[in-house]
């Protein structure tokens, strides 16, 4: 665990180190080559430096905000497009935006509604009693130790997410930050949770680096009038295909085998049925025949259930990332608690002595 927090330490330092280059000297060259030429150093360290990690909860976020988030905000930097362009005059804040999985709202005075922070720690205690519940995992059923899995990587993204993005919102503020999730467990549609409630930051980033150029190369070869909406599918579609990619990037990481494509196939489905929903709601459906909400919710977390249970999670079970992860808990929980019972004798010793002085003097 040492060795492992000095390696997160030193890739933490590199990947700061790079950005003040990108800040004080890439910024300064014009878009386009010769900016792009400039950042490719910059590029393979942020795609090659987290697999020097070997952990669950620091290797895999930080190939994720590296390797995707950093990676894709850089690219569009290059061409001055992007989040980071223009830079921030702070170069606080250009790193936070570059590296961290936050964004910047357009209309600071637009105002968002804030969850509760009681949401935060009651997602928090409910990690904590699925920890704890594995300790029964021989007595549970199959299907509930599925579920268990599911509950735990959504809470444990989220979360780590929002720890990841916490060093920006005490500096910036929560009024300019927009959410990084929005209740994905309240989608009533396979739409409504990728594209405004699953992991905005990186819709946002898949928008701008796949969806946007595909759409707008589509269009230039196909036309306008109906091949326009052809356009937007393919780009849709393309979306879900990248997104897939970088997700057995991130797989990748946590497993270090060989990718199986199961999660590629994920994703490709999951475009292929939102591609689908999106045709039916305009040729088909009208508000006569909307389901209601409790339907839709249903309907939606189950397939997204189903699906996952087909497709994302297999790599995970076979490759023990679960009890990978359950160990890293209990491992941290020890330190935690030696550092606890270390600073307790500490304290006590040292009133013992107080004691002793005092008495002596009297």
């Amino acid at each position: 665990m040492d060795d492992e927090i000095k390696s997160f330490i030193k890739v933490w330092s590199m990947a700061i180190s790079s950005l003040c280059y990108c800040y004080f000297i890439v910024a300064r060259m014009r878009k386009g080559v010769l900016r792009f030429l400039s950042l490719l150093p910059v590029l393979y360290l942020f795609l090659t430096i987290p697999f020097s990690l070997q952990s669950c909860y620091l290797g895999t976020p930080t190939a994720f905000l590296l390797t995707w988030l950093g990676n894709s905000k850089l690219l569009l930097f290059s061409i001055d497009k992007g989040p980071l362009s223009p830079p921030p005059n702070n170069l606080f804040q250009f790193i936070c935006i570059a590296c961290l999985p936050i964004k910047i709202k357009k209309d600071p005075f637009l105002s968002i509604v804030e969850k509760p922070r009681f949401l935060f720690v009651t997602k928090a205690l409910l990690l904590a009693m699925i920890l704890i519940a594995y300790d029964f995992k021989p007595n549970l059923h199959p299907y509930m130790l599925l579920g268990l899995y599911q509950c735990h990587f959504y809470l444990a993204i989220e979360i780590i997410l929002t720890l990841a993005a916490s060093p920006a919102r005490l500096i910036l503020g929560h009024r300019v930050l927009e959410p990084q999730f929005n209740e994905p467990y309240l989608a009533t549609s396979l739409q409504d949770f990728w594209g405004r409630r699953w992991n905005l930051v990186t819709v946002s980033i898949l928008h701008s680096t796949v969806y946007k150029p595909v759409c707008h190369w589509s269009q230039h070869i196909i036309g306008s009038g109906w091949a326009a909406d052809l356009a937007r599918l393919l780009a849709v579609f393309m979306t879900f295909l990248v997104s897939g990619l970088m997700h057995e990037v991130l797989f990748y990481s946590l497993t270090r085998v060989p990718p199986t494509w199961e999660v590629t196939l994920f994703f490709i489905v999951q475009g292929i049925c939102v591609i689908i929903e999106v045709v039916f709601k305009r040729k088909v459906m009208t508000d006569r025949w909307r389901l209601h909400r409790a339907v839709s919710r249903t309907l939606t977390i189950g397939f997204l259930v189903g699906t996952s249970v087909w497709l994302f999670l297999p790599q995970l079970l076979r490759n023990g990332v679960f009890d990978k992860a359950i160990m890293e808990h209990s491992i941290v929980v020890q330190e935690l608690s030696s550092i606890i019972n270390r600073s307790f004798h500490l304290s006590s010793s040292y009133s013992l002595d107080k004691r002793k002085r005092l008495l002596s003097v009297l």
